[in-house]
């Protein structure tokens, strides 16, 4: 029992970053851009928040003030994962580049920022080991209510976690609710689906691409500083992010863009990444584990093309330009 509570504990604490990459990348591709940086911008919310964090604890002596040492890693990551968004949108909607070109760009550029600040931030703290711990700040996002450990096994697996697993599933919920039910949501999808119509009914296309893009991508940042400040304690350590990030991606087929389904879906994820840790099954069964969460996205994708109804594909001019000349 013990240890099934340990191993859904984990599934759910590394689907979490999942979840947040996942519901930024489904709102960006709602309004038709296909968004290939979202790893690169996980690792720039990370590291974003990890640099507001060090300056802030490296200036206090003391302790720190707990409303401070959670709000500037969280403006940090926000910042960060905002001008990326931003850059993206610059590129891809205004200048019209290509966007899976733009996007692996982005996911170069922000690996290498996230790399590149890090080891500079262990260079000056003249660390024995290639990494840094924020663990004062860290212990503010890692606290979990007071009560979680008096209620047994629901405790441990529902309410043993930090305040940014349960915004992360709460912004998945606002994103399905807002995406399916409100006038906004109704126009992101009209975009995403056609922005020549769109744009003939009066709706603006470039400010729905740019506001879905940007706070996609602030969502997406997040996952990044929840990984590093929640579920791994406040260590940074250069490309300790591993592929989450394109897992994040995998997700937006698996759950056939819909943001509500990506919660169970990005646990699901999780479990299966962690598997092999939790129940080891040999060196070579332990690689096949690992590749399970990409071939279960493979046959998802094969199955709903297959079956070719309508809502189950992904909005009609994912991953085009428009070009409003040729309307």
């Amino acid at each position: 029992m013990v240890g099934i509570i340990a191993f859904i504990q984990g599934a759910i604490g590394q689907g979490i970053p999942l979840l947040y990459g996942c519901t930024g990348e489904i709102l960006s591709e709602k309004s038709g851009n296909l968004n290939l940086g979202i790893p690169g911008i996980m690792y720039v919310g990370a590291m974003s928040g990890v640099i507001g964090s060090f300056v802030y604890e490296n200036s206090v002596a003391g302790e720190l003030n707990p409303f401070l040492a959670v709000a500037i890693p969280i403006l940090c990551s926000l910042l960060g994962s905002m001008i990326m968004g931003l850059i993206y949108g610059f590129l891809t909607i205004t200048l019209r580049a290509n966007q899976n070109v733009t996007g692996l760009a982005m996911t170069t550029f922000g690996v290498g920022f996230g790399n590149f600040f890090g080891g500079s931030l262990i260079k000056l703290v003249d660390a024995q080991v290639s990494s840094i711990s924020l663990s004062r700040t860290s212990s503010f996002f890692t606290k979990t209510l007071p009560f979680s450990g008096k209620l047994g096994w629901f405790g441990d697996v529902f309410l043993s976690y930090g305040f940014l697993a349960y915004v992360g599933i709460i912004l998945a919920i606002v994103v399905a609710v807002v995406l399916k039910k409100s006038r906004v949501g109704l126009h992101i999808r009209a975009v995403g689906e056609s922005p020549t119509t769109a744009d003939a009914a009066g709706i603006n296309v470039t400010k729905y691409k740019y506001f879905s893009t940007v706070l996609g991508c602030m969502i997406a940042g997040l996952g990044g500083l929840y990984y590093i400040m929640d579920y791994i304690k406040g260590v940074w350590s250069n490309d300790g992010f591993g592929d989450r990030g394109w897992l994040a991606i995998a997700l937006v087929i698996f759950t056939i863009w819909r943001p509500a389904v990506g919660i169970i879906a990005s646990f699901f994820f999780g479990g299966l990444y962690i598997l092999y840790i939790h129940f080891p099954m040999g060196m070579v069964m332990n690689e096949i584990v690992k590749m399970i969460p990409y071939v279960v996205t493979l046959v998802v994708l094969i199955i709903t093309s297959m079956r070719n109804k309508r809502e189950n594909q992904p909005p009609a001019s994912l991953g085009l330009n428009y070009f409003r000349e040729e309307r």
